[in-house]
């Protein structure tokens, strides 16, 4: 017997719906005489935009990766039995999560007001070096800090969900041949660890790729901060915030085609351990429990209306 499709009209009419609107949307704003687009074209690459934007990259994967290793410390911290470093590594997760970025890279850039010089010195001895807190913390070596600890408060928890994900039988076993919690910790749970973690430290890259455009407000070279520039001089403000946005987007898509790759090495199981379900997800699997348990209790009635019968 032939199988009728089902038409879906509703769909049909939403998706275009949906098209006409995009459709719209871009035609109004292409078509905006108040932009210049030969101005995007000419400032899209730019011999300053292009430096703002190895700036951009440079940040993002020094902060990452400052994010990456405090963050391992930090996670290891909060699992240890000591309850000290457990204490500190909570303060910690808990102040840069609950301080705003921004606040946190004005902070580092005007440290100086704090401590006017940077001292490295042996206790009662005159061997030691000093800086000048300005020449050392520039726009770049704050923004450099800030996102990377604040990355690091994140990255933590993400590290601290895939050291618990890994199996209790490994470190039980890891105990049962002898090894110290060290040991067992570099040899054991990380690397089986790392499979769950490195996924994800794809999205920390994205999203700190955006981020890094809140680094103007300490100047630190950014793609943000040269636009920023170039329109308090020729006030082209819109021409050149679609350039840093479509440069944005640019990195971003790179980003996430390097992602997809990295899920693809790692196993996409293993990346769903990780990340919770969507919303969605989570009430198609709320449904289909219910409609389980309504068939087990109905499966159930019938089988006692049946074995009744039979008594009868």
């Amino acid at each position: 017997m032939p199988i009728v499709k089902l038409k879906h009209q509703s769909r049909w009419i939403l998706g275009a719906l949906a098209v006409l609107f995009v459709g719209w949307l871009v035609f109004t704003f292409a078509t905006n005489q108040n932009i210049r687009w030969s101005e995007v074209a000419h400032y899209l690459f730019f011999p300053k935009i292009i430096d703002g934007i190895w700036v951009t990259i440079l940040i993002s994967i020094l902060a990452t990766v400052v994010g990456l290793v405090l963050g391992v410390i930090l996670a290891v911290m909060k699992l240890s039995h000591n309850p000290v470093l457990n204490w500190f590594a909570t303060l910690y997760i808990w102040f840069f999560r609950g301080t705003p970025v921004l606040v946190q890279l004005i902070f580092w850039y005007n440290l100086a007001f704090l401590f006017p010089k940077l001292i490295i010195q042996i206790p009662f001895t005159n061997i030691g070096y000093m800086w000048d807190t300005n020449e050392v913390m520039t726009g770049f070596n704050a923004a450099l800090l800030g996102l990377g600890l604040n990355l690091a408060a994140y990255f933590a928890e993400t590290v601290r969900a895939g050291i618990q994900a890994v199996d209790k039988g490994q470190t039980e076993a890891a105990y049962a041949l002898g090894m110290t919690p060290g040991k067992r910790m570099t040899k054991i749970v990380l690397p089986q660890a790392l499979r769950i973690i490195i996924p994800p430290t794809g999205n920390e890259f994205i999203s700190m790729l955006k981020t890094t455009s809140l680094v103007y407000v300490v100047a630190g070279n950014d793609l943000m901060t040269n636009a920023s520039q170039i329109y308090k001089q020729n006030n082209l403000i819109m021409e050149l915030l679609i350039v840093a946005s479509l440069w944005y987007m640019v990195m971003t898509a790179i980003a996430t085609f390097l992602q997809s790759k990295l899920e693809t090495r790692f196993g996409a199981e293993a990346v769903r351990l990780v990340r919770k379900p969507g919303v969605l997800t989570r009430a198609v699997d709320a449904q289909k429990a219910n409609a389980a348990v309504k068939f087990d209790n109905s499966t159930d009635n019938a089988d006692s209306a049946l074995s009744g019968k039979d008594h009868s």
